[in-house]
């Protein structure tokens, strides 16, 4: 399965690169002692690296704000994914518990400050675009009672039937991961200002959370700049 970036994405965005791993024979459980532990380790980490006055000047953090504030997203309303988990941590609470893979990934995105997509690939069809969405375009996501209508211009991925995000920072719920899951599509979110490297090293350390706690055998990877 491969991910491709829209024409007119990549001229509005040409440093933009994402990486895309498929990874097999996952185990997905709720809850994983393990992993609890970890996530001690990690927001140890967290604490003794920022503070909620530092978070601003993270230049990490700052190039998925300049992304949002180009794509119409107030990023002082909806926060870059690792920002916002970290300034849980940082506000005394503990990152949403929802199943060993999402957790799993969702540390790895606190430790590498690098946004993060993982799908069920049971449940898309055929290839993903990268694309700007159409006026109208319905999404629901993760945790969204009633679906929202979109305006038009946002950055989505999809595949032949189906959104499956709304780029880079909120996933639908048709192809979230549960505990059924066996076959998933890790997606490294980057932004103009990013290199790939940066995202390549993201990617491995995901890959090295899900491989750790989620049973799992690496693929293959892909790294994407554009359609041509």
């Amino acid at each position: 399965m491969r991910i491709f970036i829209n024409k007119d994405v990549a001229a509005r965005f040409p440093d933009l690169k994402v990486i895309v791993y498929e990874i097999n024979n996952v185990k997905v459980e709720k809850y994983k002692a393990t992993l609890e532990n970890f996530k001690i380790q990690v927001y140890q980490r967290v604490r003794e690296k920022y503070t909620l006055e530092s978070l601003k000047d993270v230049p990490t953090f700052r190039a998925y704000r300049d992304f949002f504030w180009k794509i119409g997203v107030d990023p002082t309303k909806i926060r870059p994914a690792a920002e916002a988990l970290i300034r849980r941590i940082l506000g005394g609470k503990s990152i949403p518990q929802i199943n060993t893979l999402v957790d799993a990934y969702n540390l790895a995105s606190i430790d590498t400050e690098i946004a993060l997509a993982v799908f069920d690939m049971a449940k898309l069809e055929g290839n993903l675009e990268m694309r700007f969405a159409t006026r109208g375009e319905s999404f629901l996501g993760i945790g969204m009672k009633n679906p929202m209508t979109l305006n038009g211009g946002e950055v989505v991925i999809s595949d032949r039937e189906h959104l499956v995000a709304i780029y880079p920072y909120r996933d639908a719920e048709h192809s979230k991961i549960t505990e059924s899951s066996k076959r998933v599509l890790l997606l490294v979110c980057g932004v103009p200002g990013l290199d790939e490297q940066t995202l390549a090293t993201a990617g491995e350390v995901a890959l090295n959370y899900i491989t750790k706690f989620c049973t799992s055998t690496i693929l293959e990877d892909k790294r994407v700049t554009s359609q041509t």
